[in-house]
């Protein structure tokens, strides 16, 4: 088989290096991918945003399968185009996928269907909104998101009176995210542990993947700007088997029947964004695509062929083979640019790869890089993730630090606290 993985991300190296252990595949292409994923296949210079270049290229090159990494090209269609052409893809159409393109659809249709979430309101202008916020309908504190896509960074927690109003004129006058600041949602702050709760859909049934938690914050102790991850463990400490099985029955299945329902049938990743309340789990938000950085620590789990997890999926029988996964725990600590969320440098010569890569246990997903003169170069915010997978959790993020010890470039960060639960274990 040949396989197109689109993206350029941790996540997309991630998949690329699971794919490649199997034996159906006999060619890996990345588009655009990035300096990891070239040792695994071929990177081919398409924007994963042009989404003619990418049929044409799956039709030139006769690809079996296309697996697309990022939300944007989901969101602009790319799957309704591939299946337009007969070509088999990995991921929602575009209907679908308004799950995560707009927030204001996710949370009516959220309401329409009683899928456990926040109180919201949504407000069209600046002015709607700030009068929203001047009569505490909404107590403080709350959260003002932006409804369309943000890279993770468009939901901004908010204290006071004087934060919210600031946060929307980001949002709908600067317009930090462009359109997606058109609608903003002002809801409810749910406090509670946060999991990213992650299946495949066929559109009709569900393959839970192994639990995950995601460390959004920048900085130590879950302070500073959310990001779009600065790392992650597997399994979460928090969701034990009833919990697992109470938001598949009362979250998961009514989402995609509900969806089903609604004409808008969900083929490919379902990411739950979930926190655990005093009332139970409630939503967060719906992302429709693998996370970044989960799927890193979930594909160090999994023992079964993903190729073939794909393709039962694509042609509508995801449950068709058992899937397993190790009982080791496993995690990820993103290596960071300085700066990161925000204003970064690029272009920063990385050290000490190799000898990372070399320890036993440890596997490095590169995000934010790019490899010439013989060299490696961050690219982007998101650098590097290194991962482990051990018998404990705290043997798992012992390794992990003991190997970024070996990285460096200038200004890099990371967080020092992920999977901080370790320390119970000592």
């Amino acid at each position: 088989m040949k396989i197109l993985v689109v993206g350029s991300g941790g996540r997309e190296h991630a998949l690329a290096w699971k794919i490649t252990q199997s034996p159906l595949v006999k060619q890996m292409y990345c588009a655009p991918g990035n300096a990891g994923t070239m040792n695994l296949g071929e990177n081919i210079p398409i924007d994963p945003t042009d989404i003619k270049g990418l049929v044409d290229f799956a039709n030139k090159e006769k690809v079996d399968l296309t697996v697309i990494g990022p939300e944007i090209p989901l969101a602009m269609g790319v799957v309704d185009e591939f299946e337009t052409k007969g070509l088999k893809i990995f991921g929602p159409t575009k209907s679908a996928a308004e799950l995560e393109g707009s927030k204001v659809f996710a949370k009516q249709f959220m309401d329409r269907h009683k899928i456990p979430t926040a109180r919201f309101k949504i407000v069209d202008n600046p002015d709607q909104a700030k009068k929203l916020l001047q009569s505490e309908e909404i107590p403080f504190p709350l959260v003002v998101k932006a409804d369309g896509l943000a890279a993770g960074k468009g939901a901004i927690i908010c204290n006071s009176l004087k934060k919210a109003e600031l946060a929307v004129n980001t949002i709908m006058v600067e317009k930090k995210f462009g359109e997606s600041g058109n609608r903003v949602i002002i809801e409810e702050f749910l406090r509670g542990k946060e999991v990213s709760f992650i299946v495949i859909s066929d559109g009709v049934k569900v393959l839970p993947f192994v639990t995950t938690m995601d460390h959004k914050a920048v900085y130590d102790g879950d302070k500073g700007p959310n990001t779009g991850g600065m790392g992650a463990i597997s399994p979460s400490p928090f969701v034990d088997q009833e919990l697992f099985n109470e938001t598949v029955k009362t979250i998961v299945f009514p989402t995609v029947t509900r969806m089903l329902e609604e004409g808008r049938k969900y083929m490919g990743v379902l990411y739950v964004g979930l926190i655990l309340t005093e009332e139970g789990p409630k939503v967060l938000e719906y992302n429709c695509r693998f996370g970044d950085p989960e799927t890193q620590p979930q594909i160090l789990r999994l023992e079964s062929d993903l190729v073939e997890i794909l393709m039962a999926t694509v042609e509508g029988n995801v449950l068709e083979k058992e899937v397993t996964w190790t009982n080791k725990p496993s995690g990820c600590v993103v290596v960071a640019s300085g700066g990161y969320p925000t204003k970064y440098e690029k272009g920063k010569q990385i050290e000490g790869l190799k000898e990372t890569a070399d320890i036993p246990g440890i596997t490095v997903f590169h995000a934010g890089t790019e490899f010439k003169e013989n060299k490696y170069y961050t690219s982007g915010g998101r650098v590097l993730g290194v991962c482990a997978s051990e018998e404990t959790l705290a043997s798992t993020m012992n390794k992990i630090y003991e190997a970024i010890g070996k990285i460096g470039f200038d200004a890099m960060h990371y967080r020092r606290d992920i999977g901080a639960e370790r320390e119970e274990e000592q």
